[in-house]
């Protein structure tokens, strides 16, 4: 399938084919027949990526400081990585589209093949032949639904949520400043509502096209003479019963204006993108004004539980989702209620999207809706896309199931280059994804289906995917004869754990899970250094805050904080002492989401070890990370954050300080192809991968019994 797609870095806009996106549970795969360019956020996007460097990091300065602070604590190469692929990724475009399913996930009931649906969400409604959407993304139109206009789906919502903020009522007033798409189609929704309204913007070309097609009352332009007084005239002498600005600027001119025409203890609703340093007097302060921000589609935006699980508000508690807004919208599209026809000035064919783009970036003439069309009668194909001439084989031949931004920062750059190690394919939820991976790392082919990654000449897989998929990608990896690297956790579930020994048993494959900081250069050295004596051992990690919405912190999908990287500190522990764990207590800090994210933990090991692992989500980010003490027979030793390493012991310290912090992902890697290529076995034992998994869920069931001592 063909998508557009855009560099980042360079700013290249191409349509290129990519693999047919992933079906995944609770969703439905659409096939588009329209998609309508944002002019106001894509046309931002499309403006900053043709920039040169200088002009992104002068756009993006928060970004710019993300970048310092990494530079500070990871040093130059992790960096440069991390940079790299933002800019080298091909980004996708577009948020809103309308279409016909042509498949439905699992659990999915509301959809069937054949309906025709209009899309929301970046990600996921992009401007491509074939999406991949949620179904709280996704609302069922009527068989004979125009879909052009359907394709406004997610504009119409945004505006219908800043209208819903308005909360205004049937003879009131509203003033609408900025006339683009957002506002025109709010001015609709608020004249069906029966509200009367007034628009302002600074185009005159933009005022007259609403006062043609009867969407604003009174129409004027920002520098007009009298404007305020015209304003008051029309509104009775109160001023606007609520002002919506649905302008993008960073004048401060709009929200200031919004406080002069507002009546007292009126309502100021931000829509589109302004700042909002207000002057406080003399209107917002002396009329009491109410400021409100419209958050995007509605109730459930920015929700994991809702767009991704699709888990919907009770009705009765939250009457407008977002996606009960974009059903609303297109109710009043199917009804006539609204007319949206005349916003469409421009159309193209899908293969003609760059010159769509050019327009809104050059302004070479006015524009207001421009509608990307697809050939809806093109046979939607399943095929994996070849990325390379050549089909090297070796003795080890690696493929793919997932490469973000680890995978992508700390394995895929680390595998040996060598006639013995063969690259096959790479299977992402994205194409966009796989596709550019495919071609940097110089794999064969970006796969469509597992089958293409679980096929003969595949015979290692990596799993880099989120945490709820890696038991059941490495469960159907060793049922395929292959051998498997995992990105930290193993699995999620004691009934994942169960089944993947099981598998590991009667497949007999290596399975290695990503535990990289027990390969650091430090971290050999510190465990050489003290033999096989008893020891006590001391982990503490300052961790930092994740928000709980995150999808690490969710349970389901990310397992939580302890699983998905607990489990890496436990690993550590049970490498320095070179014996399994046996017992394990723990404590968390109460906190009302449970969260289970600052806490300590006591281990007990088979050969007389102890190891503290203290995990602080509420400390201060200028700490440093990562801080371990080991003590044995006459020696002690510290190890900071995989820079410095201390021993003592008898007369001076010995000290070995790294240029950079490394946290040994590259000698992981390195360490799992070649104990592949010498005898078949990874260089982490399978039964100690078995007992720090079983660890990592003991801490959960100590947590739940008050900090009990329980065995593993």
């Amino acid at each position: 399938m063909q998508q557009l797609t855009q560099k980042l870095g360079s700013g290249d806009m191409i349509i290129q084919e990519v693999p047919y996106p992933q079906l995944g549970k609770g969703m439905v795969i659409v096939k588009n027949h329209y998609s309508i360019i944002s002019a106001g956020t894509e046309g931002s996007t499309v403006v900053a990526a043709r920039k040169s460097l200088i002009g992104k990091a002068k756009e993006r300065p928060q970004q710019v400081k993300q970048v310092i602070d990494t530079l500070k604590k990871q040093g130059p190469i992790q960096t440069y990585r991390a940079v790299m692929k933002k800019l080298d990724a091909y980004s996708p475009l577009g948020y809103s589209c309308a279409g016909e399913v042509i498949e439905v996930g699992e659990d999915v009931t509301a959809f069937e093949i054949g309906d025709k649906v209009a899309c929301a969400g970046a990600g996921y409604a992009n401007h491509a032949e074939i999406v991949s959407v949620p179904v709280n993304l996704c609302v069922k139109l009527e068989a004979t639904a125009n879909l052009k206009d359907a394709a406004y789906n997610t504009l119409g919502a945004i505006a219908m949520q800043g209208v819903r903020q308005a909360d205004l009522r049937l003879g009131e007033s509203c003033v609408i400043i900025g006339l683009g798409l957002l506002g025109q189609l709010a001015a609709l929704i608020l004249k069906a509502s029966g509200v009367r309204v007034i628009g302002v913007d600074v185009s005159d070309a933009a005022v007259k096209q609403s006062l043609e097609n009867n969407v604003v009352d009174l129409g004027l332009t920002r520098s007009a003479t009298g404007i305020e007084t015209q304003i008051q005239e029309f509104t009775n002498g109160h001023g606007a019963d609520a002002v919506i600005i649905a302008a993008a600027t960073s004048s401060l001119d709009p929200i200031n204006f919004a406080g002069a025409i507002a009546r007292k203890k009126g309502k100021v609703v931000v829509l589109g993108a302004v700042p909002t340093g207000f002057d406080r007097d003399p209107y917002w302060y002396r009329k009491e004004l109410e400021l409100k921000m419209a958050c995007s589609y509605g109730p459930g935006r920015y929700d994991l539980n809702y767009e991704e699980k699709g888990i919907d508000y009770p009705l009765p508690y939250v009457r407008w989702t977002e996606k009960r807004n974009m059903e609303a919208f297109q109710m009043l599209i199917a009804t006539n209620q609204i007319n949206i026809d005349y916003l469409t000035t421009h159309e193209f064919d899908f293969e003609n999207a760059k010159a769509a783009f050019d327009l809104v970036v050059s302004k070479t003439e006015p524009f207001t809706g421009i509608a990307l069309k697809y050939d809806s009668a093109k046979p939607a194909e399943k095929t994996k896309i070849s990325t390379s001439d050549t089909e090297k084989l070796g003795e080890i031949n690696i493929s793919f199931i997932g490469a973000g931004s680890y995978a992508q920062g700390n394995l895929l750059p680390n595998i040996p280059e060598s006639d013995k190690v063969g690259r096959i394919g790479v299977l992402t939820n994205t194409g966009t994804t796989s596709k550019r991976v495919a071609e940097k790392f110089k794999f064969q082919f970006c796969a469509t289906e597992e089958a293409d990654i679980l096929n003969d000449k595949t015979n290692t897989v990596f799993v880099a995917t989120r945490h709820d998929s890696h038991g059941p990608y490495v469960l159907k990896s060793l049922e395929a004869d292959k051998h498997v690297f995992v990105e930290k956790p193993l699995c999620l579930k004691a009934s994942e754990l169960t089944s993947i020994i099981e598998a590991q048993t009667k497949a007999n494959k290596a399975v290695m899970v990503g535990f990289n900081r027990r390969f650091s250069p430090l971290s050999v050295k510190l465990k050489s250094a003290f033999g096989n004596h008893p020891m006590t051992m001391i982990y503490r990690i300052n961790a930092g805050a994740i928000p709980s919405d995150n999808w690490i912190q969710d349970l389901e999908i990310g397992g939580g904080r302890v699983l998905g990287e607990v489990c890496h500190f436990i690993d550590y522990l049970t490498f320095l002492n070179g014996s399994l764990p046996i017992k394990i207590s723990a404590t968390a800090l109460p906190d009302a989401k449970q969260l289970n994210d600052t806490l300590n933990i006591l281990i007990q090991f088979e050969n007389g070890s102890s190891g503290v692992i203290g995990y602080y989500a509420n400390g201060s980010k200028s700490m440093t990370k990562e801080y371990v003490e080991v003590f044995s027979a006459g020696l002690s030793a510290t190890l900071n954050d995989f820079k410095e390493l201390r021993i003592y012991g008898k007369g001076k310290p010995k000290k070995k300080k790294l240029f950079n912090q490394n946290k040994g992902q590259k000698e992981m890697v390195a360490a799992f192809v070649n104990g592949l290529l010498k005898d078949g076995n990874p260089p982490i034992a399978f039964e100690e991968i078995v007992a720090v998994t079983k660890a990592s869920f003991k801490v959960l069931e100590s947590i739940k019994s008050g900090g009990a001592q329980v065995d593993i």
